[in-house]
């Protein structure tokens, strides 16, 4: 089990579409998870699903996705707690992330298979998102070839570092972080953390 207690930051990447906000949503609930990075402007919904909260980091996005903590913990206006830092830039500098990490934290991947994710973050809303900006992506085709090489990228890291892949369920959740919480779970979505 992982002991959150002196967690300060959890580095949280997926591709587009992998389904990883609403995850580190569903993490939100039950971890002692600093939220205050969460504003109306910081905020996308779409259907009835989790949408986007909080801040997100990288290429084309309100902050960069940089090892500059102080420039990091901007982003919160409260301190303690853990720090959920999302981007979908992580994945292609996992080795250097893994290599100056704290003793207080730790890398999250969220896998989903490219397809499968390059279409659901069309059902999301593409290019039409308002928070966060995707033009970095400037189109589909770029847009799929970035989700393809950032799987890549995860999954040619986790190897190199031996992580084990699992299905986000109920019953990872609870083997996890000892929490018995009940997630929508899909068969097509690994989750690691190193």
């Amino acid at each position: 089990m992982l002991s959150t207690l002196n967690l300060s930051r959890l580095f949280f990447t997926g591709v587009p579409g992998s389904r990883w906000s609403g995850i580190a949503q569903t993490l939100e609930l039950m971890l002692d998870v600093n939220s205050s990075d969460r504003t109306p402007e910081r905020t996308y919904d779409h259907h009835s699903y989790s949408g986007h909260k909080g801040a997100y980091f990288g290429n084309g996005m309100e902050l960069p996705a940089t090892f500059d903590r102080q420039l990091i913990d901007s982003a919160w206006t409260k301190s303690g707690g853990i720090r959920i830092v999302k981007s979908h830039d992580w994945a292609y500098q996992l080795h250097e992330l893994h290599d100056t990490l704290d003793s207080d934290e730790k890398i999250m991947l969220v896998y989903r298979p490219d397809m499968a994710s390059y279409a659901w973050w069309h059902e999301a809303g593409g290019f039409q998102i308002q928070y966060p900006s995707y033009r970095w992506y400037e189109n589909s085709h770029k847009m799929l070839q970035e989700i393809q090489t950032q799987n890549k990228l995860m999954l040619e890291f986790a190897y190199d570092v031996s992580a084990r892949w699992e299905y986000f369920t109920s019953d990872w959740i609870k083997k996890t972080f000892g929490h018995n919480v009940e997630v929508k779970e899909f068969k097509d979505i690994l989750v690691t953390i190193v």
